[in-house]
Order: C-alpha cells, then sequence, then structure tokens
C-alpha cells in the first residue's frame, strides 16, 4: 500500500492544456471513428447505382458533389424513412439544382407529385430549371389570381389514369398565405313600409338578428363577419376581385394586364382589344402567349417586330395572366379539399425565412409540411444564433420528432412554453438579476429585486447531435471542387471621416449617449432604436440636415446642419468612385448596396455621383415586381451598366448575379441572413471571374462597431453549418445579446 502511495505522489499535477482546435487535429480521426461506431452515418458515400442512373438521364445531372448530397438525401427519405431532410448548403452551390434532382430520384420511387415553395421573385426561375433540367416534366405556377381554377382542376383530376410524368407545382410563399376577398351576399325581400329585408338566397327565409329582429339589407351589409343562414347553413357571402364588389370590368382587367408586357402601352393595349376582341385576347394570353407573340394583323402581317417579339417573349415568362375565378388562399384550399398525401414531395426554398413563430407564411408552411408525404428545406443559413430560430422550423417539419420530446401545444394550444422549454434544454437562456432601493419603511429601509429572463445566442452540442445532424446534409461551395468556382476574396476598407465629419459626428454621438444614459435610468427604453438608428445613418447621410426628435414628446433632442454639399463628395463616396472606377478599368461591374434606400434615401445622390465621374449607373428599388426583377436586372445589363445600386434586401435570395464580380457594401445592417445571401450573390456556380467583397465603415463610428458585432454572429451561425469557429464551443455563447442590445451597450459604456 505504501508503495502504491509513493508511486501515485510522482505523477506530475499540472493539467495539460490544449486548444479545442488543436485537439481535434491531433485526435480527430480517432473520434470520428468512435462517433461512427456509436451513431452510424445514413449516407456514407455507398451511392445508389439506380439512383444515379436517374440523375444521369435528366438534362442537366449535377456535380459529383451535388449527387453525394442527393443520395444522403434520398437516402434518408426512403431508405430510413425519416420526415423530413434538410440541404443546408452554402449560397451559390445550386440548392434549386440539387432538390430538382431530389424529386427525380423520389418520381423514380414512385413519388408523383412535387410541391415546391419559392420566394415570389424565384417563382419562374424554378419553372425554367426544372423545365431545363427533367424531360417530360409537367409544371403549374400557383402564383397567380387563377391559382383556385387550377386547384379546382386539380381536384377533378383525381383518379385519373396517370400518364408517367413528374409534376411539380410551384407556389410563391406570398401567395400561399394570403387570404381569398369576399363581400356578403343576400336575396333583398320586400317588406311593409317599403323596405328591403335580408334573406338567404337559398331557401328563402329572412334573417334575423341575435335578438330575433328582421334584419334590413342596409344592416346585413353592415356586418364585418361571414356568416350563413342560421336555417339551412347556406354561405351568405361571396369571392370578389379586390377592389370590385360589383364584379369588375372585364375589359379593364384585360387592359392593365397587356399593359404589363414590354412595348405594349395603353393606346396600343386599347386598338389591340378594338381589333380582335376580349375573349379573343384573353384566351391567348391565358392559355398560348407564344400565339398572342406570333399575331398577325388582317393582311397576314405581324403585329409586332421581331426586337419586340425577343423582349416579350423573355418578359412573358415570368409573367401568368389571370381572368378567372377571385382569390382564394391555396393552403387553405390543399387542406380542405385535397387528400393528405397528394403532394408527395414538399420543397420548402429558402426555409430559415419560415422559423418565425405567429407569421402567417410559417403557419401555413407547416400545413403544407403536415399534407405532404416528405419534406426537403433549402437554405443557406439555417440558423441566426438563436435556439428559438429552429424551434418552430423544427416543429414544423418534424413535428413527430418534437413531439416525441415532449415539445407540444399546451392545453389553451400555445407554443410559447414548449418553445422557452426548448430554449432550456438546447439553447443559452440569460437571467438578469436587477436589485434597487426601496422606499423606508417604518422600521428598516428595503430592496427590490427584480428578474427577468432574455434569450441569448448559441445551440447546444445535444440539440445539434439529437435534431441537426440526423437530418441534415452540408455543402460548401469549396466541397464541389474541380475549379468550379473561382477565387472569393473579402476585405474591410476603413475609411476616415473628414474632420468637419468627424467632429460634428462626435458632438451628436456624445449628445444622443447623454440623452440615452438618462433615459435607460428611468427604464425607459424608447430612445434605443433612435439613437442606434442615427449614429449608424448620420455619417453616410450627412449631405443633409438631421433633426433627431424624441419619439413620443417630439421634443428636439439634437440638430446637425448638412456637412456636405451636393457638389462634394463624402470620404465614403470617394472610396467607392475609386472602387468602381478602377473596376470598370478591369471590364468588372459592380454591386453596391446601400441599406439606405427609403426614408433616408441615398440611392440618387449615390448614382448622381457615380455618373458624374463617367459610369453608367442603374437602381433596383422595392417598387420593380419581385417576378420581374431578374427579368429587370438582365435589361440593365444588356444596356451596358458599370454599377447597380440597391438594398441588400432586394437581392438577397436566389438571383444570380454573375455579371456583377465586385460586391461593395455601403452599410450592412443588423440581419446576419441578408448580409451571408447578399455578400454571395455572385460567387455562384457559373461565375467565372474571382470574386472581390468590399466592406466600407467610417473609421470612429458605430458602423465599425457594428460590423464585428455581425461577425461574431456569423461566427455563431456556421455553429449549425457544419464548422466550428477557432474558439471552440464557447464561443457559442460568449456574447448574449443581439447586435442592437450590444452594440448600444458599448455606445454607453464608451
Amino acid at each position: 500500500m505504501n508503495d502504491l502511495t509513493q508511486t501515485f505522489t510522482q505523477v506530475p499535477a499540472t493539467p495539460l492544456s490544449i486548444g479545442l482546435t488543436d485537439f481535434i487535429d491531433e485526435f480527430g480521426d480517432e473520434l470520428l471513428d468512435s462517433l461512427n461506431r456509436s451513431n452510424p452515418p445514413v449516407y456514407a458515400g455507398d451511392a445508389n447505382g439506380a439512383r444515379q442512373l436517374v440523375m444521369d438521364g435528366l438534362k442537366r445531372t449535377p456535380f459529383p458533389a451535388q449527387a453525394e448530397v442527393v443520395q444522403a438525401i434520398a437516402a434518408l427519405l426512403l431508405d430510413r424513412n425519416e420526415q423530413a431532410g434538410v440541404i443546408n448548403a452554402e449560397m451559390g452551390t445550386g440548392k434549386t439544382m440539387m432538390a430538382i434532382a431530389v424529386a427525380a430520384v423520389m418520381h423514380s420511387a414512385g413519388y408523383r407529385r412535387t410541391m415546391v415553395i419559392s420566394p415570389p421573385h424565384l417563382v419562374y426561375k424554378w419553372r425554367r430549371e426544372i423545365l431545363e433540367t427533367i424531360p417530360d416534366a409537367r409544371v403549374w405556377v400557383l402564383n397567380e389570381p387563377d391559382t383556385l381554377v387550377k386547384l379546382l382542376k386539380l381536384r377533378q383530376e383525381i383518379g385519373e389514369p396517370y400518364d408517367g410524368r413528374q409534376e411539380f407545382f410551384i407556389l410563391g410563399r406570398v401567395r400561399m398565405r394570403m387570404g381569398f376577398h369576399w363581400r356578403l351576399a343576400c336575396w333583398q325581400r320586400s317588406a311593409a313600409g317599403g323596405r328591403l329585408m335580408a334573406g338567404c338566397p337559398d331557401c328563402g327565409r329572412v334573417l334575423e338578428d341575435q335578438e330575433g329582429n328582421l334584419i334590413t339589407v342596409e344592416e346585413f351589409h353592415r356586418e364585418e363577419r361571414r356568416r350563413r343562414c342560421p336555417h339551412c347553413e347556406a354561405a351568405l357571402w361571396t369571392l370578389m376581385r379586390p377592389g370590385r364588389a360589383d364584379g369588375g370590368n372585364r375589359r379593364s382587367t384585360i387592359l392593365k394586364s397587356m399593359c404589363r408586357i414590354p412595348t405594349i402601352g395603353p393606346v396600343r393595349a386599347e386598338r389591340l382589344l378594338n381589333d380582335f376582341g376580349e375573349d379573343f385576347l384573353a384566351s391567348m394570353l391565358v392559355d398560348n402567349v407564344s400565339e398572342f407573340i406570333n399575331l398577325m394583323d388582317a393582311k397576314g402581317n405581324f403585329i409586332f417586330s421581331d426586337r419586340q417579339a425577343k423582349r416579350m417573349e423573355r418578359a412573358m415568362a415570368n409573367i401568368e395572366f389571370g381572368f378567372g375565378e377571385g382569390g382564394y388562399q391555396p393552403t387553405e384550399f390543399i387542406k380542405r379539399y385535397l387528400p393528405d398525401g397528394f403532394f408527395d414531395l414538399l420543397v420548402v426554398d429558402e426555409g430559415h425565412e419560415y422559423k418565425n413563430s405567429g407569421s402567417a407564411q410559417g403557419q401555413a408552411m407547416g400545413v403544407l409540411a403536415a399534407k405532404a408525404r416528405k419534406s426537403v428545406l433549402l437554405t443557406g443559413t439555417l440558423m441566426g444564433g438563436y435556439a428559438d430560430d429552429l424551434f418552430y422550423l423544427l416543429f414544423r417539419i418534424l413535428t413527430q420528432r418534437m413531439i416525441e420530446d415532449g415539445y407540444r401545444p399546451n392545453a389553451r394550444g400555445s407554443m410559447a412554453p414548449a418553445a422557452m422549454s426548448f430554449m432550456r434544454d438546447h439553447g443559452v437562456l440569460k437571467d438578469i438579476y436587477t436589485e434597487r432601493d426601496g422606499e423606508s419603511h417604518k422600521t428598516a429601509k428595503g430592496k427590490k429585486l427584480s428578474v427577468r429572463t432574455v434569450k441569448a445566442p448559441g445551440f447546444g452540442p445535444k440539440g445539434i447531435h439529437r435534431f441537426v445532424l440526423p437530418f441534415t446534409v452540408f455543402l460548401k461551395l469549396k466541397d464541389i471542387g474541380g475549379n468550379v468556382l473561382p477565387d472569393y476574396q473579402e476585405e474591410f476598407v476603413d475609411v476616415p471621416m473628414s474632420p468637419e465629419q468627424a467632429s460634428a459626428y462626435q458632438r451628436l454621438a456624445a449628445t444622443l449617449t447623454a440623452e440615452l444614459r438618462q433615459a435607460l435610468a428611468r427604464r425607459d427604453t424608447t430612445l434605443l432604436g433612435v439613437v442606434l438608428n442615427v449614429l449608424l445613418a448620420w455619417p453616410d447621410c450627412c449631405f443633409r440636415t438631421e433633426v433627431v426628435k424624441h419619439p413620443r414628446s417630439r421634443d428636439t433632442l439634437a440638430f446637425v446642419p448638412a456637412i456636405f454639399g451636393d457638389e462634394e463628395l463624402m470620404p465614403k463616396e470617394q472610396a467607392l468612385v475609386d472602387l468602381c472606377l478602377a473596376e470598370k478599368a478591369k471590364n468588372r461591374k459592380v454591386l453596391t448596396y446601400t441599406v439606405y434606400s427609403g426614408t433616408r434615401d441615398t440611392t440618387s445622390r449615390l448614382r448622381r455621383v457615380l455618373e458624374q465621374a463617367g459610369l453608367k449607373v442603374a437602381v433596383l428599388r422595392a417598387s420593380v415586381d419581385t417576378a420581374r426583377r431578374e427579368d429587370w436586372i438582365l435589361d440593365q445589363v444588356d444596356r451596358g451598366i458599370d454599377v447597380l445600386i440597391t438594398n441588400p434586401e432586394l437581392v438577397k435570395t436566389g438571383l444570380d448575379l454573375l455579371d456583377f464580380p465586385t460586391i461593395a457594401f455601403l452599410q450592412t445592417g443588423y440581419n446576419v441572413y441578408t448580409l451571408q445571401q447578399a455578400a454571395r450573390r455572385s460567387w455562384r456556380i457559373g461565375q467565372k471571374h474571382p470574386v472581390r467583397v468590399v466592406f466600407f465603415g467610417y473609421a470612429g463610428s458605430s458602423q465599425i462597431t457594428c460590423l464585428q458585432l455581425m461577425a461574431k454572429k456569423i461566427a455563431v451561425a456556421q455553429s449549425t453549418s457544419g464548422d466550428v469557429p477557432e474558439s471552440g464551443l464557447d464561443s457559442l455563447n460568449q456574447d448574449g445579446d443581439s447586435v442592437e442590445m450590444a452594440l448600444a451597450r458599448q455606445l454607453i459604456a464608451a
């Protein structure tokens, strides 16, 4: 016993310290082998030959790395029979192509119909890519006012013989959750005294109110809810076109629809209607667009020139016309009138957009996922930093798994307690205690202690192991290999403010920070958003007078006159001009992002500044319809522009802006999703030039702090995208505030 004691006491007591990254580099292979033994992967590279043959038979075949993703998802859904899978692929890796290939493989296994939920501006891009990939595919676009007509036709075809062609149904997420327009409808019955009483159109009985009094037509139409006849249960309302309670003017509808087509204005549209008639033109626009483009006059001459026809053909590929039934929420129709499993596969594009608890489109997506046999979620940014980003998304596509783990609605149908339980189990919650001196009592002084719980960024390893890894396939652009993509470079340019600009900013920051401290001392957070927005925006907007008012009292908190005139260039503008001129000399176009395109609009000034430098500039605004943005940008490229200015929110998803290999951020905003998506708009499959992304920030301003905080949040988001930040899992919890709150704390502490 003494010998043993002596032996143990000679062992060094100093603990071995090794970084997580070094530890994984040293022991990663052994850890991976152990993990694979305890948790065998769904797909380990053993490709299914039959599924590969299906992909080889497509018009466009996936790259090897894309094919591996398709094999993995197919193994998950078909071999493991799981409810859903997630393709978490970096922006530009071809998620659309992979989803179409998955649908083709599933079709070979008996999955006939695929429903695609798409951002509104990508509906027709999905249709185009499906038709370019799958031979003989039948594609239905459910994104126009005639969606109800198509769904009714679809229901009538239930039970008809199947011709073997794969079917796709593309639904824009805005149309998906839009309700229908309706108006009250009754039968007018004459009564004593010349009064018109409201009667049921079906059974003819005069309607009564809750007290049993007969209702006049005027009183009936004052009601604001849909109702049914208490005698025969007939509906006392009817569908209508928005803004056209009287049934509307069909000629006016066709006229407006034709004016949406390039090269056709009101005068020409009116002349065409007079020459060919409403019914003839409407039938062509709905069923045969090609026939309309090749329209001939009485002498056999084409109405439209070759140049006009070419523009019309490109634009009308992204336009659909409807002159039939009124709107009706497609999700509601599918839930009520189509059988469960009618849609075999649901593909949810930009899946992270459906993470919010109370959003109409999130709930609509959940309804469609419940009706489909299988679901596939596509995203490039699965998580924005917080565990509850995933809770509602997971509950909608993996309902059974979540219920098995105890996350279910309470007795009142609310999911809030389950969401909080999920946060406590797998996320990070901070309990903040505040102690204040209370009023003096008769015998002693008291203290008031309050506690509040706030969420913090982070998602625990247990949650990743339980809910992310078993259902998610990760793909990075670097994994595609084969020299498919050019180099990608990000750089930050720290722009010094002019002396007068810096001095005015310091005075403004000192004044507003003092006001904010006083307000927060009174537990008043009203000024928080105002102060942050002004300090972030002012350096870029100091060409106009800045008046900061209290949002409630309307008292003036600060006043700063304009620092720069119309003809003077601000430092950041000069840096942008220099960048654009240098890139133009290399024959490279520049995509410029500014988040101030609304109330603080800077786009008009930027356009003027760049045009004065000899550059050809276009500004993409929100007024350009979402479905037309891709075509609009192509038109501008055809015009030979050098710079495109826009808000990153307008192009953050789906658009392939390959013509702009240089991207410049004048500001970033707070949204991690938007920043990551917008930065990769041109670094995508098909890009042949090196991609350069430049971030501009004014030195010594809140913009620099905001950029640093955004970098931290991106590191957290990467933890659920297959990346572990260099600082290890500790980095998931090191910063518990949102970007706005962290920025406010640093501002007050300064």
